[in-house]
């Protein structure tokens, strides 16, 4: 009997080629995309998740302020580690992790390495690195030590045994390679090339709560207790004890969160050392993966139930024969799965095909390997057998239960419930081809104002170029000299870009009544940063080199005193206007006097609104030069700068790279969702065309001798092209009906994320209403036309 509809299926689909097409082109475009979706969505809920201790690694966060500010980041003080594990006795283990970009040397070889990661003795305990070579217990036991991963070994020896060898770092020491690590997997949270002792960054300094530059991980003895450490560690840090170290006075305080690190990635708002995703995200995307998938189910399921009014004859005869409901159910859900078989075949050829570039627009690395695993084919067939089941189930009931006299005698034809489940569920297609039209178009206005939002700083044609301690040597003539090369506008330096100021700071102001303390951000930076930057002064006047002379450090600082500059948000908080704040003084670490008021720039991402923020003065820690150029001859400017360089700066390779860079990464999560959006959008509109295609053919079939009798009473080509279309377009503009608000709540929805967004206007819907139908009409056009220029005398001699 199987074998007997199985070659059944085959014969029908054989028969039905235009229509065999387009259902297995849709499910195999349908499987694809839920495929490589599904690959992105698993590899996202398991990050993280491949540490053998992963229920039992924290991350631990750090929140501090008074009663009217609270600020909370990711990183801790060096004190938050080792503390814990002396007061209490849930902590196994600790390690404290900082990254840096360094300058790492081996014989002639020498690179500018930006996946340094500093960590505790213990790191490799805590976490699944593995070591193809070395011991994780001794692998960072001493400052002369560190481990490398398997790509910087080939990097550096080729095919030598790098244990043993000595690599220099920085300006000048040498360390010994004592282990190679497996390189990190994509789906990992910490990213290194390197992993050097934690003790060479803070030396013989104390422990600190604050200065918190340093992401803590906690090994927990038991995962049950991390609610239990929490209690603890609020408790603790309500203490007497703490709040008398820390000199606290007043609503002041800091506090410790406690993270498991499996939740990090898609939970927290506090990024670590790579972006974060967001969960929201990955609903947003797996209901994509199922609405296409859905749509390419209601096109076989449409064309399944159009076609089966021509298997009148076969479905009479098998009943005459002594067929019974359920060999007909069987024959027919069978040519179902056999087509959903077929479909899945190329789908995995055709995922393996897409991967790089479905790489490139996730910032996946995923290879084609993964297609293969069990977790991923055994999930592929179950979901062939639903695909199979939900698509073919209709068509199979209601063929399969027609009464033998009523076929006999009339033939076969769908009731009207029928053709109102097919208008129906065209009407789906289009409501979500028509909804993503309009998210896509609204993603997009808000990428596009990001792009070429007025941040209050100009980004483009800005170098950015590393400043280290032996640069710092020589830092104002190397400065000089780069200022002097032609096409170079302005140079300056800084702790960090603009793009995104992280440093935050409290300052205590005098209003005259009070003293008003309010959290800022802050910005150490040189001469010219203003200008070089583009950001506008509003009141008062720029840094000059006699503010340097204020900063008299002898006498032990007893005469130092800083000069300031702050934006529009910073005055307005203490309750000054622009004009009003120069002049006064403010305590930053130590009093200084507000020189200018610059207008409120964006310094943070446009999710965020402006905070204050305090500019000073202090080149020995700018950690970057920003240089300015015309943009006239780039390519030409920039080898002049490397010419430079090599003979200035011999300890490092010339590196640089673009403001605009940092501002991108800003919003890599906004990018990659855009992208999808696009492509899940054209997919969609796709499939619903070749549903439409498919059931425009039949209909036109079916309505052929009507088309002729029209044509032979007078009808001509728009008659007959309106004939065919007007249903099809008033079934679209139902769908559009609906898609429209439910569009609007979804994009409203997620324009909220940002602080700074687009309004919604009228005419995306109406732009999107006007595609879809054109859309429609076009794809229904081809029959409809074809329809209308056959000749009338043929038609109705051949039905």
């Amino acid at each position: 009997m199987f074998k007997n509809n199985l070659k059944i299926a085959w014969r029908s689909i054989s028969k039905n080629r235009l229509y065999a097409f387009i259902n297995i082109a849709g499910l195999t475009m349908g499987v694809t995309c839920c495929i490589l979706i599904g690959l992105y969505i698993t590899d996202e809920l398991n990050f993280d998740k491949f540490h053998a201790k992963a229920n039992r690694i924290v991350r631990v966060t750090m929140e501090y302020g008074d009663a009217g500010t609270h600020n909370n980041v990711a990183s801790t003080g060096t004190k938050v580690g080792p503390q814990f594990k002396r007061m209490f006795s849930e902590v196994e283990l600790f390690s404290r992790t900082f990254k840096s970009t360094t300058v790492i040397a081996w014989g002639t070889k020498m690179f500018e390495e930006k996946n340094v990661l500093y960590a505790d003795e213990d790191f490799f305990k805590i976490f699944s690195f593995p070591l193809t070579e070395g011991d994780p217990a001794s692998a960072l036991n001493t400052k002369e030590k560190l481990v490398i991963s398997e790509a910087m070994a080939k990097k550096y020896f080729g095919n030598e045994d790098p244990l043993g060898k000595t690599l220099k770092i920085g300006s000048g020491r040498d360390m010994v390679v004592s282990a190679v690590a497996k390189n990190p997997p994509g789906n990992s949270q910490i990213q290194f090339d390197f992993v050097l002792p934690f003790g060479l960054i803070i030396g013989n300094r104390q422990e600190e709560w604050f200065t918190a530059n340093y992401i803590t991980y906690l090994l927990l003895k038991d995962e049950k207790k991390v609610n239990a450490l929490q209690q603890q560690v609020t408790s603790y840090m309500k203490s007497h004890a703490i709040k008398t170290e820390l000199g606290f006075t007043g609503a002041d305080y800091l506090t410790h969160y406690i993270q498991p690190i499996t939740d990090v990635h898609l939970h927290s708002s506090l990024e670590g050392f790579e972006p974060n995703g967001n969960i929201k995200y990955i609903y947003i995307i797996g209901l994509i993966a199922i609405l296409i998938l859905a749509i390419a189910c209601v096109n076989y399921t449409n064309l399944a139930t159009a076609q089966s009014a021509g298997r009148t004859a076969e479905i009479g005869i098998r009943k005459v024969l002594g067929a019974v409901k359920g060999q007909l159910f069987a024959q027919f859900i069978g040519e179902s799965f056999l087509t959903t078989i077929i479909a899945i075949i190329p789908a995995l050829v055709l995922s393996a095909a897409l991967l790089p570039a479905f790489n490139s627009i996730t910032g996946k690395h995923l290879t084609e390997s993964v297609l293969l695993q069990p977790q991923v084919l055994l999930p592929l067939i179950l979901l062939g057998i639903v695909i199979g089941f939900l698509a073919g189930s209709y068509p199979a009931l209601i063929l399969s239960g027609t009464a033998i006299t009523k076929v006999l005698k009339s033939g076969f034809s769908f009731s009207a419930s029928g053709g109102g489940l097919r208008k129906s569920l065209i009407v789906f297609q289009f409501v979500i081809s028509i909804f993503l039209i309009i998210s896509t178009i609204i993603i997009m206005q808000q990428m596009r104002y990001i792009q070429h939002k007025d941040l209050g700083y100009d980004r483009e044609h800005i170098v950015v170029l590393p400043a280290d301690k032996v640069i710092h040597r020589d830092y104002e003539a190397l400065k000089k000299a780069i200022g002097l090369i032609a096409d170079v506008k302005d140079v300056t330096g800084a702790y960090e870009a603009p793009v995104f100021i992280r440093w935050g700071d409290g300052i205590t102001a005098e209003t005259g009544n009070e003293k008003k303390k309010i959290h800022v951000n802050a910005i150490p930076v040189d001469l010219n940063f203003s200008k070089t930057m583009g950001i506008q002064l509003i009141a008062g006047t720029d840094f000059t080199p006699s503010d340097f002379q204020l900063m008299d450090t002898s006498n032990n600082y007893k005469n130092f005193r800083y000069t300031f500059i702050i934006n529009e948000t910073a005055a307005r908080e203490i309750g000054w206007t622009p004009e009003q704040a120069i002049g006064k003084t403010i305590n930053k670490g130590g009093d200084g006097t507000i020189k200018a008021v610059v207008k409120d720039f964006h310094f943070a991402s446009l999710h965020e609104p402006i905070k204050p923020l305090v500019i000073f003065l202090d080149t020995s820690l700018a950690r970057s030069f920003f240089v300015k150029i015309s943009g006239r001859n780039i390519p030409a400017t920039l080898d002049h700068m490397s010419a430079l360089w090599k003979t200035r700066v011999i300890h490092r390779p010339f590196e640089y790279h673009f403001l605009d860079d940092d501002y991108n990464k800003l919003y890599q999560n906004e990018q990659r969702t855009a992208k999808i959006f696009g492509t899940a959008t054209a997919l969609a509109i796709l499939l619903a065309c070749l549903g439409l295609f498919g059931l425009a053919a039949f209909s036109t079939i079916q309505r052929t001798k009507e088309i002729g009798i029209r044509k032979v009473l007078g009808a001509g080509l728009a008659n007959i092209v309106f004939l065919i279309s007007k249903d099809f377009i008033i079934l679209v503009s139902i769908a559009f009906i609906i898609a429209s608000p439910i569009a609007w709540f979804a994009a409203h929805s997620w324009l909220q994320d940002f602080a700074y967004r687009v309004s919604i206007q009228w005419w995306v819907f109406v732009a999107a209403g006007i595609a879809g139908v054109s859309i429609a009409l076009l794809t229904v056009s081809f029959h409809s036309i074809k329809a209308g220029t056959a000749n009338p005398v043929k038609s109705l001699r051949t039905e």
